[in-house]
């Protein structure tokens, strides 16, 4: 074209003319793609919550605000209610609301300021500590099984000490109680916390720790997420039961520890075993022990009575020599007797015949002598060899006499009975050991440790099956979806294939 010549009508560009609401519609799929899931803190203004159940206001600072909504299906899982003027923290999408063109935000999730704070605070502390290890089942101790001594690291004055004092007693009041006195709340709580801990070990007076307090907010509880309370329980030497608040809440401490119990009163029934079990189980045992005894001894009293009847009596056997010792010594007698009547009639006889006896009766007394010196020898030698006699049967009896075998036998009893001591402890620990493996095993492949690590799981609000794919969701379907602690319910307002 030619200077200065005018422009054509078919030379002049063509405008692209928006509609608003396509203006506005762009303008929302712009901001909406460049904004993924936020968080915004600030001030809520000009609070709004109509019958429909949605929640309208505008979040402010010191130098901007921006309009916001939250929709009936996720203001129901705040567990506060908004005031104006209240801080707050929320999750969002950046959005425009296309009816009047304002750029505003669509809050899915609601908490207050402080305590969201907290949590993130509290979120990072956990993944670090799990990172490093501090969390590993490998560093878990076993708790004992028969304490000496409990030590209990908490306030003198909290309600928790008194709960664990009082189920200790009545379940095992033979366990000495240590009581470690800490503040557990506020100032310097979580370094006086530490510090028993250590000086626990140090002293080494107790057979397990029980760390802990009663109930209340994240607040009240941050001294059990203490990174210093953290390590000093990972340092223990004693095994350590942490028991912090009630059953929902959770610390770092309860992570950490080596068992977890939900509530004070739960750590005071895992430190101690019942007494009243123990006690009926020691029963069983002994009177099983002394049956095995009592049938034992029963079988040996018989065998000896076996032997007993076998041997020959003894008092019989000497009554018997006595008898015959008896019957010797009056055939003895007799002989003798008849004897010195013979040698009387003869010496009648000699007296008669003879005018001078004098010498004959001199001799017949030197036979007498002598017959009576050759009567003793014999009676002697029957006495000593009676004697002899019944030195051997006694000597003899001495030896068959059952009173070595039944010490014996006594020896065989005690041996066994330890033998089944041994047998019972040995089966009553495997039993523990196989117990204690089952429930790491169990644990290991349960799903809620898949949700501690911060998954969840989707499903079908209306069918309950489990959405594993985007394209199995319809937009604007309801689906449910299920954290550690609670559960969401979501409609789909967009969706990205994989």
């Amino acid at each position: 074209m030619a200077l200065g010549s005018k422009p054509t009508l078919a030379s002049r560009p063509v405008k692209e003319v928006y509609a608003v609401s396509r203006l506005v519609r762009e303008a929302r799929g712009v901001l909406e793609g460049s904004f993924p899931l936020i968080w915004v803190e600030g001030e809520i203004s000009n609070l709004a919550m109509p019958a429909s159940g949605h929640i309208y206001f505008t979040l402010k600072d010191e130098a901007a605000q921006v309009r916001c909504a939250m929709f009936r299906n996720r203001n129901r899982n705040v567990r506060f209610t908004p005031k104006n003027g209240m801080q707050i923290l929320l999750r969002v999408r950046v959005t425009l609301y296309e009816g009047r063109g304002e750029f505003q935000l669509v809050v899915e999730h609601m908490e207050e300021a402080g305590s969201g704070a907290l949590q993130r605070a509290y979120e990072a502390l956990k993944h670090r500590l799990g990172e490093e290890g501090l969390f590993d089942q490998a560093h878990k101790k076993e708790l004992p099984t028969l304490p000496q001594s409990i030590g209990v690291v908490s306030s003198p004055d909290g309600a928790a000490v008194h709960d664990i004092l009082t189920v200790l007693n009545r379940r095992f009041p033979a366990a000495k109680v240590i009581l470690y006195p800490v503040a557990v709340q506020g100032g310097d709580s979580a370094k006086q916390i530490a510090n028993m801990i250590t000086l626990a070990n140090s002293r080494q007076e107790c057979d397990v720790l029980i760390v802990g307090r009663g109930g209340g907010s994240l607040e009240d509880l941050w001294s059990f997420n203490d990174e210093l309370v953290a390590r000093a329980l990972f340092a223990s030497e004693i095994p350590v039961i942490s028991a912090v608040g009630h059953e929902v809440d959770f610390t770092i401490a309860d992570f950490v520890a080596d068992v977890r119990a939900p509530t004070p009163s739960a750590a005071a029934e895992l430190a101690v075993p019942d007494a009243a079990q123990w006690l009926a189980k020691i029963h069983n045992h002994s009177r099983r022990l002394t049956l095995l005894i009592e049938h034992r001894l029963h079988d040996e009293k018989q065998h000896l009575k076996n032997l007993q009847q076998r041997l020959p009596q003894p008092l019989t056997a000497i009554n018997q020599q006595m008898q015959r010792l008896d019957r010797l010594a009056q055939q003895l007698n007799r002989n003798w007797r008849q004897i010195i009547n013979n040698k009387r009639q003869q010496v009648d006889y000699w007296l008669v015949r003879l005018k001078h006896p004098q010498a004959k009766i001199e001799a017949n007394h030197y036979k007498l002598a002598h017959l009576n010196e050759r009567l003793q020898q014999v009676i002697k030698q029957n006495l000593d060899q009676l004697s002899s006699q019944n030195k051997a049967l006694f000597q003899r009896l001495q030896f068959q006499s059952p009173l070595p075998k039944i010490m014996q036998q006594q020896t065989s009893v005690e041996q066994a009975r330890k033998q089944l001591d041994k047998a019972m402890q040995k089966v009553i620990s495997q039993h523990k050991s196989d117990l204690s493996q089952k429930m790491r095993t169990l644990s290991a492949v349960s799903p809620l440790n898949t949700l501690e690590r911060g998954y969840s799981i989707a499903t079908d609000s209306l069918s309950g099956d489990v959405i594993r794919n985007s394209d199995d969701v319809e937009l604007g379907q309801k689906v449910d979806i299920q954290l550690q602690h609670g559960e969401l319910h979501c409609q789909i307002t967009a969706k990205k294939s994989s």
